[in-house]
């Protein structure tokens, strides 16, 4: 059975950076597309930033673009989500998603079949 497990979260000021780890286990990591969502208090769950199953394409919401990073060491089961330039609207939690099926990049949350329990993202302005 495939899991995933955020970490990293925490509290970083206005301009600062953080950056997010997802450890898979149970399975074939790198076959798999993996994604990067955030939920904030009273708003629907969206789409950050999506990685194809070899690392070779990225995919990411304009709300970050520019801003975070994606990236994966299939040696190490492990997908990352570079955060900068922080702004308090990132305030969120943060979920890690994976596409086992087919190991596409989508943004959409309903192509991942595999979620974490998610990671506290907190921006103090």
């Amino acid at each position: 059975q495939v899991q995933v497990v955020e970490s990293g979260g925490g509290l970083a000021q206005a301009g600062g950076s953080l950056r997010l780890s997802c450890a898979a286990s149970g399975g074939t990591f790198s076959s798999y597309g993996m994604g990067w969502f955030r939920q904030a208090p009273g708003k629907e769950r969206e789409f950050v930033a999506a990685i194809s199953y070899s690392g070779g394409s990225t995919y990411y919401a304009d709300s970050v673009k520019g801003r975070f990073t994606i990236s994966r060491d299939n040696t190490k089961n492990t997908v990352y989500l570079q955060m900068t330039s922080l702004k308090p609207e990132d305030t969120a939690v943060y979920y890690c998603a994976a596409e086992t099926f087919f190991g596409v990049l989508t943004t959409k949350a309903a192509g991942y079949n595999v979620w974490g329990q998610g990671t506290q993202v907190t921006v103090s302005s």
